[in-house]
């Protein structure tokens, strides 16, 4: 798995992190891609892993219903925002990206599409029967 938080081999803390579903196969592989890309200082880490949720002020139910960016402030960002910060902090083209994704109009075109790929991630490449998984509103 890319740059994973937990992981007991790091050498650098994890200031920035994007927390997505790991029984999710599709969440999997685009957290992986992502994972691959964001400097030194920023990592992905699956839900399932981490011990202690409200230390980021989620729950179980969040980070179920959405993927979730905490940045260097510890504050969470979620569903398209948080993909949005994401690609802010892979930097270059994506981070220009990312950073469209956050004005109107292009946000709420960003945040459709992101509710699209969540309701239906169980039909993209990979999916788990925890794709399935109802979506909260």
């Amino acid at each position: 798995m890319g740059k994973v938080g937990a992981s007991p081999t790091r050498t650098h803390p994890v200031t920035r992190l994007l927390i997505f579903d790991g029984d999710c196969s599709f969440c999997t592989w685009a957290a992986e891609w992502a994972g691959g890309r964001l400097p030194t200082g920023a990592g992905i880490e699956p839900w399932q892993f981490i011990d202690d949720l409200s230390a980021y002020g989620l729950t179980v139910e969040d980070v179920s219903s959405a993927v979730y960016w905490i940045d260097a402030k510890r504050r969470p960002h979620r569903g398209h925002l948080a993909v949005a910060e994401t690609l802010r902090a892979i930097g270059g083209a994506w981070g220009l990206m990312g950073e469209a994704m956050q004005v109107p109009p292009i946000s709420w075109i960003a945040a459709g599409v992101y509710e699209i790929v969540a309701r239906n991630r169980h039909r993209l490449p990979g999916p788990t029967p925890a794709c399935k998984r109802p979506r909260n509103p």
